[in-house]
């Protein structure tokens, strides 16, 4: 195998490692392999600098073995999914845009967060989500979407892809073609989206046109089936040559780069697995496989694709062509000019940009039916449902982690509140509301802060057995969640569940 053609491979994968800083797992995958993208989480955050720190290695070390820079890439969307929280204007969620109801507000935070993300060495934001969340049911979307309709979803997705356009950061419209009307999550199962070419071409398929007129840089395929343009069974957008090459690149006219959303989600690697769902998307028409976790498997993934160019299952012209589009989309200067990526912490969160985030969230806070604020002469029992299982959407906080957990405990207590928690799991067991139960048996007032409520029976059994002249309900992602407590004091909605949803939330309880 020639060392050109395994340069030009190594361009093809997008990465993650666990760390703070770059360990011989990265190291590897960089000087060895050529991996030509990075992505960082949560898991490789602790500070800005730190990150910017990380940024400036991982590229240091890419420039001692090749001439052309990595992609390092973030899901910074705002709201539920924003990997780097502190030091850092706060984005809201999709959701909260429009709830808030400024299109240019949208648009004015996104260049915001483009701009303090390239000076940490962010140069491609996987952002924004131009899904219709049109399912109630919709565990995975939700919150991340503008919006329930494809022109809202539009209006408010067009506005956000301007402001990080404007930032100068590479863009990526996801998750194509819409992942939006499932009731499955991709990360643990394989959603179908059932509907003929009619409905998909008038619902899911307009903000992703949208985008590719407004010179979207990268479109990321979902992990979703298809069953109107894929004929063959069970095989997602992912991996469809039909829906990748056909439909996004042929019918629709995209040129720029395709990315596979992350290969170790439960759809593909339970399936087919990483390593044959690897060479799959990119005979389907992928130019960049994402990988964001083990190692082993990336291994595997790279050298399984040396192997299907040598048997001539994937075309040198295969490889070449994904690689000129890779080459196009890091000539942006976010990329080529990275050594020019200088943080100044007097630019980050300043003043006007926390106010508008401030503004936004503000705005976007939901009052559902008759509201009563707490007594504040009372105390108050606040549950709180909180995630414990870490997937790509749902972050998982370091347990007692007070500044960072998604609780109201903190607003409640800094406002001067008697209140005392109890923090139960998503599943809400039949033990766990026994606890709660008992553990608001005196309480003269009770907040409940729900998580995807309507998706789970143990919340719903929870929610049923308080007493609802007693409870306030807060939902903490999926606004449908206030549905189920209809005599409740007050029901409260802002679109996510982070601190800085929170505070307006605590403000209006206690008005």
């Amino acid at each position: 195998m020639n060392q050109e053609l395994r340069r030009k491979i190594g361009q093809l994968f997008m990465v993650g490692f666990d760390g703070l800083e770059p360990d011989d797992h990265i190291t590897r995958l960089i000087q060895q392999q050529y991996v030509g993208g990075i992505i960082l989480f949560r898991r490789n955050v602790q500070s800005i600098q730190q990150v910017a720190t990380l940024t400036e290695r991982l590229q240091t070390i890419n420039a001692q073995v090749n001439d052309i820079p990595l992609l390092i890439a973030l899901d910074q969307e705002g709201g539920m999914v924003m990997r780097i929280e502190y030091g850092v204007t706060p984005m809201p969620s999709a959701m909260a845009f429009q709830a808030a109801g400024s299109i240019n507000d949208c648009e004015q935070l996104h260049l915001i967060s483009g701009i303090e993300m390239r000076q940490i060495g962010i140069n491609m934001m996987l952002a924004p989500v131009l899904d219709v969340n049109n399912n109630p049911e919709n565990p995975v979307i939700g919150v991340r979407a503008f919006g329930e309709d494809p022109e809202t979803v539009i209006n408010y997705g067009m506005a956000a892809l301007r402001g990080l356009q404007s930032a100068d950061v590479i863009t990526t419209a996801k998750h194509f073609p819409g992942h939006g009307d499932t009731s499955t999550d991709s990360h643990f199962a394989m959603p179908v989206v059932p509907h003929d070419k009619v409905r998909i071409n008038a619902v899911e398929l307009p903000p992703f046109k949208a985008a590719i007129a407004q010179g979207v840089d990268v479109i990321m395929t979902a992990h979703v089936v298809f069953p109107a343009f894929e004929k063959e069974r069970g095989v997602p957008a992912t991996l469809s040559k039909v829906v990748l090459t056909d439909l996004l690149r042929g019918e629709l006219g995209f040129n720029g780069v395709i990315i596979s959303d992350c290969l170790e989600m439960a759809a593909i690697a339970d399936g087919v697995g990483v390593t044959e769902g690897t060479i799959r998307t990119l005979q389907a028409g992928a130019d960049i496989a994402l990988i964001s976790h083990q190692e082993v498997r990336q291994q595997a993934a790279i050298n399984a694709v040396l192997e299907a160019v040598e048997s001539g299952a994937i075309s040198v012209e295969r490889i070449s062509e994904s690689c000129q589009r890779i080459q196009k989309l890091k000539q942006l200067n976010a990329v080529k000019k990275w050594r020019e990526a200088k943080m100044d912490p007097t630019s980050l969160m300043q003043d006007k940009s926390l106010a508008l985030a401030e503004k936004v969230q503000k705005a976007a806070l939901r009052v559902r039916g008759n509201f009563r604020p707490l007594n504040r002469r009372l105390g108050v029992a606040l549950i709180t449902v909180e995630v414990r299982l870490r997937s790509e959407v749902d972050e998982v906080i370091v347990a007692g982690d007070k500044e960072t957990r998604s609780s109201m405990l903190p607003a409640m207590l800094e406002l001067g509140l008697n209140v005392r928690e109890l923090v139960l799991s998503l599943e809400s067991t039949e033990q766990e509301v026994a606890a709660a139960l008992a553990f608001v048996q005196d309480a003269q007032q009770i907040v409940l802060q729900t998580y995807n409520a309507v998706l789970m029976q143990g919340q719903q059994r929870l929610i049923a057995s308080l007493p609802q002249n007693k409870l306030w309900l807060v939902a903490g992602r999926l606004p449908y969640d206030l549905e189920l407590a209809p005599n409740a004091q007050g029901r409260l909605a802002s679109f996510g569940c982070r601190p800085a949803a929170l505070v307006p939330v605590v403000a209006k309880l206690l008005e």
